[in-house]
């Protein structure tokens, strides 16, 4: 082992002389700490376990209400629980199963698995892993203790207004999923921005976008659904809890609100929301099947194509959930068709898989069995959402068990059984040790079995008449054996998930070590250790093939010896490649964060808002605020040149500069990424805006505008100034001239304080009745987002023209003023389209 000197220049020898003390300084650079520092870790293969651990107790929790369910529809006119009790129970297991478990577990296995498909070392940002861990968990807690309280949401998991509202739920059991959904969406998001800027700048060298695995195409994809399709609830749910906790009428008809607003925000969500659960499964089902057919995919192009496609009709398909409230005619028939065409791709998809298994030599190895299972059920509930796109069978089994069937066998189907698949496939890679193939085909067959015995029989319930969410039913309906059936069925299907669960328990602990890539795979998870380390690989290495394992299968072994790029750990930095998202070429080294406090401080401040917004303490929930906002800005002060990041900017002879010290680094793709999803907001906002001026009845608008205009115009008029001069600094910075920077940054700062300060004037003297109208309602929301961000551009600038007067920005590390110029010229622009759409368009048109 070598002494690591974080200070030197680092020598690149060609392989490494001593594999052995390499792997050693890169434990000490990259390793896990133990006791209460195990709650600083940031690395990906931690946090990426942490979330499968957690969404698998959550998965149980969301099955033993599942069983409650059953068995009190097992036989007619059961009091096992009463009516509150069983709508608490039904909205808390769907709640659960959709936010709690499906979601976190395929993200937990993207966060794992993606870096070490596509060569690199780690996530890109890796604190942003762990705060949406922090998150993820202690917005599970909140919305799970609802339960133990019996405060529980009874309103259903998709909460639709006014049945959530405060005439009809005026305990807090609404309070809990608002406020604690919108908390686990906040780590849904980042990992959304993570894995999108991972995938496309820290690939390994060589690694084009065409030659990446397929898995991480379908990642990609997810993630950036994500990005788009998580702003309309969290909107949705920000607007719901001002409602019910403030009184401004958004959803009530009387004050000019539209219950439908909620269901078209939820839907533009929940819609997207069922292929970001298909399509990392169907990732697991394209890179298992090729390994074990033995050859490579079939139509790898098409499979791309048809993955692209899938997420965008995704987004056009959210009205399919409403066809029944009463929408024109010839808007049925354009959801109708999107509705069909979106089994396209899905078909594309299925008939690849098919000729792959076709054309290859397949291995009904125990993974096999529930890709299997996969095909058959999937393809089922593919047909069933045929039948549900057409408007008149859909307005006949609407609200019926028939849906219920459906969706069980698409999300089910098509996301449980390629997810299992997948865990034993990688069950090697986490462990070193091989499952149980008895106890492993038990539980397959149980399941299986107990699962088409549960829904299979619910869509004939449902063709009988049978609604969804109710708690009973007469006897003598039709309906009395068919639910025994599914009743007992549901306990077969149980016992199957608890031997797939105890074969995972007990192989760590009694399992036959497995050899090096026991599946003979061609991807590079499995040129890793088994487990692997938490740096990942010794050295990254140059891959211009989509089955690097099966082109040289000598790889590891000259990875594992330093033989390849950045085998060096002499001056202490947590490096990886990044590299050109087309080509792959390699740009720059990008150095990561260590271990750090301040995710889980910030996570823990954010969670005393979340309670103190529940308990209506709000002045509690300012502070909370203000102290999760310095931990945030403390958390980002330790970057680029700083002491803890990198304050040696020197690389091996030939090896491209650090990222921080150029104008192209990850941290503006990441910014990137975080405002598409803020513009996702913000279009929601408009959208809010527009349905209810157009649709709402009861849509009140003042004759005049109650905003002032020579505010508006002098607060945008200091924006404009403040963005000018910050994108002159910046074009210095391409230049490497910083003479004036930190002058120019505090008057940039000051400018956008004046902003904010006229913001605030135009929006407390135009003396909004806004518990009264929501037209006034959402004007408020509009000005108050702009204050947000008018105030968060204003304090990172503040905060930039800090850091150059500590040395840790300048034509040395120009790279952070470029980030917070992308915050700018977005806010910038929004509060124009603010201006015309609140301001000069109601001018213009009239009420």
């Amino acid at each position: 082992m070598t002494t690591i000197n974080r200070q030197a220049t680092p020598q690149y020898p060609q392989y490494s002389k001593d594999p052995q003390g390499l792997h050693e300084d890169l434990h000490e650079i990259w390793g896990n700490p133990r006791g209460l520092k195990a709650f600083t870790i940031v690395n990906h293969s931690t946090l990426g376990l942490r979330f499968m651990v957690t969404g698998m107790v959550f998965f149980l929790v969301g099955g033993l209400l599942a069983m409650l369910v059953r068995t009190q529809l097992a036989f007619p006119d059961q009091d096992f629980m009463s009516p509150d009790i069983y709508n608490q129970v039904i909205t808390m297991h769907g709640t659960v199963m959709m936010f709690l478990f499906a979601i976190p577990m395929l993200e937990g296995l993207a966060i794992y698995m993606i870096p070490k498909m596509i060569g690199a070392r780690d996530l890109v940002c890796p604190r942003l892993t762990s705060l949406g861990y922090w998150c993820y968990l202690f917005g599970g807690i909140i919305l799970s203790f609802s339960l133990i309280l019996e405060m529980a949401p009874n309103s259903g998991w998709f909460m639709y207004t006014p049945l959530s509202s405060n005439e009809y739920s005026p305990g807090l059991g609404s309070d809990f999923w608002l406020l604690g959904i919108t908390f686990v969406e906040i780590s849904a998001l980042s990992a959304g921005v993570e894995l999108v800027v991972s995938i496309l700048r820290t690939r390994t060298q060589g690694m084009a976008l065409h030659k990446m695995p397929l898995f991480a195409w379908y990642i990609l994809a997810m993630a950036l659904m994500i990005v788009v399709g998580f702003p309309p609830l969290i909107l949705g749910s920000v607007l719901l809890e001002l409602e019910r906790a403030v009184g401004m009428p958004f959803f009530e008809v009387a004050g000019g609100g539209d219950p439908i607003l909620w269901q078209h925000l939820f839907w533009l969500f929940g819609h997207p929301e069922v292929y970001i659960i298909f399509l990392p499964a169907a990732g697991v089902v394209s890179t298992l099947i090729p390994v074990f057919a033995g050859r490579p995919i079939v139509g790898y192009g098409w499979v791309v194509a048809a993955i692209i496609i899938t997420g965008f009709i995704s987004f056009g398909l959210w009205v399919h959930h409403m066809f029944t409230v009463g929408i024109p005619q010839l808007a049925q028939a354009f959801f109708s068709a999107a509705s069909m065409l979106v089994a396209v791709p899905t078909a594309i998809q299925v008939f690849v898989w098919l000729a792959t298994l076709w054309l290859g030599k397949p291995k009904m190895k125990l993974p096999m069995l529930w890709i299997m299972g996969f095909l058959i059920i999937f393809v089922c509930g593919g047909l069933t959402g045929v039948m549900l796109a057409l408007v008149p069978f859909n307005l006949q089994v609407h609200d019926t068990h028939f849906v219920v069937a459906h969706m069980h066998y698409v999300l089910v189907g098509g996301m449980f059984f390629p997810l299992i698949a997948g865990l034993y496939y990688w069950l090697p890679l986490f462990s070193g040790r091989m499952p149980s193939e008895t106890l492993g085909k038990w539980g397959f067959w149980l399941t299986f079995l107990g699962f088409n015995g549960t829904f299979l029989i619910m869509h004939w319930t449902g063709l009988l008449g049978m609604p969804r969410r109710v708690y009973s039913y007469d006897s003598g309906m039709g309906w009395d054996i068919f639910n025994l059936l599914s009743s007992v069925s549901s306990f077969i299907l149980s016992a199957g998930v608890a031997m797939v669960l105890l074969d995972i328990a007990l192989h760590f602990r009694f399992g036959k070590p497995a050899k090096h890539n026991p599946w003979n795979a061609d991807t590079l998870e499995w040129a890793n250790r088994m487990p692997p380390s938490a740096y990942n690989f010794v050295s990254l290495p140059n891959v211009e093939t989509r089955h690097p394992l099966w082109d040289n299968p000598d790889l590891p072994r000259a990875m594992a010896e330093g033989e390849h790029g950045l085998a060096v750990a002499t001056h202490g930095r947590r490096e990886m490649w990044g590299t050109d998202p087309l080509t792959g070429k390699v740009r720059e080294i990008i150095h990561l964060p260590g271990n750090s406090w301040w995710p889980l401080f910030a996570a823990m401040a954010l969670a005393v808002v979340c309670l103190s917004l529940l308990t209506r303490l709000y002045p509690l929930a300012g502070i909370a605020v203000i102290v999760a906002g310095l931990f945030l800005l403390r958390w980002s002060w330790e970057n680029g040149a700083h002491p803890k990041a990198a304050p040696d900017a020197e690389v091996a002879p030939g090896d491209p500069p650090l990222h921080s010290r150029t104008m192209d680094g990850p941290g503006l793709w990441a910014m990137s990424i975080t405002l598409l999803a803020n513009g996702s907001f913000f279009l929601s906002y408009l959208f809010g805006w527009f349905y209810l001026w157009t649709m709402s009845p009861e849509w009140r608008m003042p004759e005049t505008s109650q905003l002032s205009s020579v505010g508006l115009v002098v607060a945008g008029g200091a924006l404009t100034a403040g963005a000018g001069i910050l994108e002159k600094l910046v074009r210095g910075l391409r230049q490497r001239k910083d003479s004036g920077l930190a002058v120019g940054m505090y008057c940039i700062s000051a400018l956008g304080f004046v902003q904010v300060g006229m913001t605030l004037w135009v929006l407390l003297s135009a003396a909004l009745a806004v518990t009264e109208t929501s037209h006034d309602a959402i004007i408020m929301v509009g000005l108050a987002y702009a204050l947000l961000h008018g105030s968060l551009g204003a304090t990172l600038t503040l905060l930039q023209g800090l850091r150059v007067g500590y040395g840790y920005v300048g034509a040395h590390a120009p790279f952070e003023p470029a980030v917070v110029a992308q915050l700018w010229r977005y806010n910038l622009v929004t509060f124009w389209i603010l201006v015309g759409a609140l301001a000069v368009l109601p001018r213009v048109i009239g009420s």
